[in-house]
């Protein structure tokens, strides 16, 4: 069966297929599709997961033997397959056969790229759509992206006009990460309501030269000059210093989450895996990782709970000044030093 990407709640409320898979080049659409998959699939009892890397190299015999053995405890699972790139030879005949006889304990979900005409009229892709559901993510343009920026501002309690979404369609260029990401921001500026022309200009302007994302990366790689200059940009832009604080505060919590799944003995990528870390976010974060240690990350939440006490007029101080001290602190911790020139302010 196949099914777009919207259709995928009404059919999950029905029932649970056997198999899902889901293909696409846009990775917001893919992860959140995968997301209402997993929480569907967990409500129904299937509360175990066991996550396979078909990179190159992959064993595909786990997939046989995950598919042939129940769990230890009869825990009904989820067998979540993430490929980079259509299967192999061996992959394709490892998916027809479990096509064929599918786990009695178990949901496969498999994500993948787009794929193209001719790897659907395969033999295993075929088995797959008989057995279960295929969704295809694809682009959203047009109305199309008008209608999906609409749904995800009503989600925040927020409201726009025809004229609003067009200049946010327009900032975003079919980019949903980063249409998500602005709608955050917007959230974060205003609260719930109605959104007037002149608040998503101001918010999302196509004149920006820097944003707090941009921030954010050049702290995590501990590029003390380039995040300081970022930073006086943002300021210089009319950024409004809360956004700048939820994005530095959002990186400290990710970096700790990480590093408590890591001190626990998961590996790296495991842990990049279990918080849906995208690939071109995982050199940053791993060079902040081996910089930073727990003191730090606590200290840099004391300092963003005192630049946000600064911001709110709580506290005496320049705002930005404490954003800078936060950014600081998280590139060069306390005992460590800085080869970088950091720009006058």
């Amino acid at each position: 069966m196949k099914l777009y990407v919207e259709q995928l709640g009404e059919q999950l409320q029905r029932r649970l297929a056997p198999v899902y898979l889901l293909s696409g080049d846009e990775p917001l659409q893919l992860m959140e599709g995968s997301d209402t998959i997993r929480q569907a699939a967990k409500a129904a009892g299937y509360r175990s997961r066991e996550l396979f890397y078909a990179d190159v190299g992959f064993d595909w015999r786990l997939l046989q033997e995950a598919c042939d053995s129940f769990s230890l405890f009869g825990e009904l699972r989820v067998l979540d397959l993430r490929l980079p790139a259509k299967p192999d030879k061996i992959g394709a005949a490892a998916l027809l056969r479990y096509a064929e006889r599918p786990s009695e304990d178990a949901i496969l979900l498999i994500t993948l790229p787009k794929l193209a005409a001719v790897d659907q009229k395969s033999r295993w892709f075929q088995a797959v759509e008989r057995l279960g559901v295929v969704v295809q993510v694809w682009p959203l343009e047009g109305e199309k992206l008008l209608r999906w920026l609409d749904r995800r501002l009503n989600s925040k309690g927020l409201l726009a006009d025809q004229s609003g979404l067009r200049l946010l369609a327009a900032r975003v260029e079919g980019n949903l990460l980063a249409a998500a990401q602005e709608i955050e921001k917007l959230h974060i500026l205003y609260g719930k309501g109605r959104l007037t022309d002149e608040q998503i200009l101001k918010a999302v302007a196509d004149s920006a030269r820097y944003d707090v994302f941009d921030l954010a990366e050049e702290v995590l790689r501990g590029h003390a000059g380039k995040a300081c200059r970022v930073l006086m940009g943002l300021k210089a832009e009319g950024v409004a210093a809360p956004v700048v604080l939820w994005a530095l505060t959002r990186e400290i919590r990710l970096a700790a989450a990480l590093m408590a799944e890591i001190a626990a003995g998961a590996s790296n990528e495991s842990a990049f895996a279990k918080h849906k870390i995208w690939e071109s976010r995982k050199a940053s974060l791993g060079l902040a990782l081996q910089r930073l240690d727990r003191n730090a990350l606590h200290q840099a939440l004391l300092l963003s709970a005192k630049a946000d006490r600064i911001i709110k007029g709580m506290e005496a101080g320049d705002a930005w000044e404490a954003l800078l001290a936060v950014c600081l602190n998280l590139i060069a911790p306390a005992g460590q030093t800085t080869s970088e020139r950091i720009p006058s302010r």
